[in-house]
């Protein structure tokens, strides 16, 4: 089982520690492409305009001049850095040893920064959107569009792939749309079904810890999956066809 999730937009910034290392960081055939991003970046957010040019206010320029010297800022393990509701909601800090070794091995953040992270990696918080078009790289999504199918496409074969993304970050990758399942999550009440953002990030959230702290083999299979989440919610699965994937539909009723 692969869990594919969204950076969170806020990062928990390590207090110390040694800065990140490319060398050790999963799937190194992006090292090339993530230094290329580390240095518009820090070209960007560098510039007079860098808040306009990174779509962000004037209450986050400490972060993005903090984007200035990434490569020297102290570095935490990426379940760590990253913060908000879903990963609230995942709960990573309360797994046992055992849940969070399966967690390490089977998460898989996708970002505008790195491309994609490991879970135990270590990395410095940042300020950064897949949704930006930086000048050396043009639209980040693109850019990585271009780069992760030669790292990512290996790390799914035969795997059930949990897609727990945002749009944004979905359009950097598609996986094996027979294998792969899109977690979407709508609110009912009084029999009307309305699409939910803060509640599907926090259920996303505690979708993934669910399958990574339940007894059992992992899900091989999208009704596999099915069956889990009704272990918890109310949820329904809609056959993929062609190039689209399955959709787990979650739904949050009253």
């Amino acid at each position: 089982m692969l869990i594919l999730l969204p950076p969170s937009e806020g990062k928990t910034a390590a207090p110390k520690g040694q800065p990140f290392e490319l060398s050790e960081l999963s799937f190194g055939q992006l090292n090339e492409a993530r230094q290329e991003v580390l240095d518009a970046l820090a070209q960007a957010s560098s510039h007079p305009e860098a808040l306009a040019h990174l779509g962000v206010g004037a209450s986050l320029a400490a972060e993005v001049e903090r984007n200035t010297r990434l490569q020297a800022e102290p570095a935490a393990a990426a379940h760590t850095v990253y913060s908000g509701v879903l990963y609230d909601a995942l709960g990573y800090r309360s797994m046992t040893a055992t849940q969070k070794r399966k967690a390490d091995a089977a998460v898989v953040v996708i970002s505008a920064l790195w491309g994609a992270i490991g879970f135990a990696d270590r990395i410095p918080a940042y300020r950064l959107s897949m949704s930006v078009a930086l000048p050396e790289t043009g639209k980040l999504a693109a850019y990585w569009k271009k780069h992760l199918p030669a790292a990512l496409d290996g790390r799914a074969d035969g795997e059930l792939v949990v897609d727990c993304r945002s749009s944004s970050y979905a359009a950097a990758w598609a996986p094996p749309a027979e294998r792969s399942v899109v977690v979407n999550v709508f609110q009912e009440r009084a029999g009307k079904r309305t699409v939910v953002s803060h509640f599907a990030k926090h259920t996303r959230g505690e979708l993934a810890r669910h399958l990574l702290t339940r007894r059992g083999k992992a899900p091989a299979t999208p009704d596999a999956l099915l069956k889990a989440a009704q272990e918890a919610w109310w949820a329904e699965l809609v056959p993929g066809t062609g190039r689209k994937p399955h959709a787990l539909n979650i739904v949050l009723r009253d």
